[in-house]
Formats: structure tokens, sequence, C-alpha cells
């Protein structure tokens, strides 16, 4: 008896669940399409990383190190089946270096928007639709920067000259909310 009763309050729980999903949806709609769509929102994705390791030449512009190669690879692995839409990297080489075997596995061509330009890189991924998963390749001066705005200022990172592994997933669930950030290594 025990289990029907424990049965018959999860049924009554679900459909109370359900009911409640469908008001929610019934209420967006009279509202107007717009509005809910932006209720009923997808999260989109971006992950951050620093460039992979680089070589000293040419000294203006550095190619990725023969690890720094081991570790683009990696990252390619990592990230082959996780949906990405959208990649960006700096104007220089070892970003683009970074992301082109991730670019092959995926089919996606990085975007190059320049270093010096964060307010151009904000602004690309505050235009990403819902679902999009974009990765960005950045600089140890400027993945820190592009965390906090990211997540409100919630991630505070600071990358020295030898961090090159961690990776940062920022979950965004639309304008004007909470934004999470989990930090990982590759």
């Amino acid at each position: 008896m025990k289990l029907i009763e424990r049965l018959s309050r999860r049924v009554a729980f679900t459909a109370f669940g359900a009911l409640a999903a469908c008001a929610l949806l019934g209420s967006a709609l009279r509202q107007g399409p717009d509005d809910a769509l932006s209720k009923l929102s997808y999260p989109r994705t971006i992950i951050v990383l620093r460039h992979a390791e680089k070589a000293t030449e040419p000294a203006e512009d550095p190619f990725i190190s023969e690890k720094g190669a081991e570790r683009a690879h990696r990252l390619a692995t990592l990230l082959g089946h996780s949906g990405v839409t959208h990649m960006f990297a700096s104007e220089f080489q070892r970003t683009q270096q970074t992301l082109a075997p991730l670019a092959v596995a995926v089919g996606v061509q990085p975007q190059v928007v320049a270093a010096r330009e964060p307010a151009a890189l904000a602004s690309a991924l505050e235009s990403l639709p819902r679902g999009a998963v974009a990765v960005v390749a950045g600089h140890s001066n400027t993945v820190p920067a592009l965390l906090e705005k990211l997540t409100g200022g919630a991630a505070k990172i600071t990358l020295t000259d030898s961090d090159y592994d961690r990776v940062f997933v920022v979950t965004q669930w639309g304008p004007g909310r909470s934004a999470c950030a989990l930090e990982l290594r590759y």
C-alpha cells in the first residue's frame, strides 16, 4: 500500500508540475510572442580560454609551440562534440592556431576580432542566438576582463604567463539574467 501511495504522490506532483508549466507558457503567450520567447529562452554557452603555449618566433606574433599544438588538438578532442556554433580569435596567430584543429573538427571558421577591441567582442557575444555555443581564444590580459563582463562581475580570475591549461565555461540565461562559470583544465 505504501508503494501505491508513493506512486500516487509522484504522479500528482508530476501532473502539478506539467500544469504549472502549461500555465506559465499560456501566460507568456498571452503577453505576446516576443515575451513568450524571452521567458522560454535557451541558455547560450561561451567557452573562454587562453591560447596554447607559444613559441618565441616571430617575436611580434609568435606561433604556438609543439607543446601548444598538442594542447590545441586536446582542445579539439575536448570540445569536438559539444555543438560549437561560433568561434572567436584575436588577430594574433597563436589564438587562431589554438582554434584551428577545433575549427576542422566542427566545421566552423573562427571570426577574428582585434584583441584591443574588447567592446567589439562583447557585442558579438551578446548578439549570439539562443542555444549558441561559442569558443573564444584570448590572451592572459584579455580573458580575465572578458570573464568578468560575461558573468556580471562574478568571475574574477588572474592568469599568469604560464597558465595555458584553463578553460572557462560560461552559461548565460539571457540578457540581464544570471550567468554561471565553470573552470576546467585540459
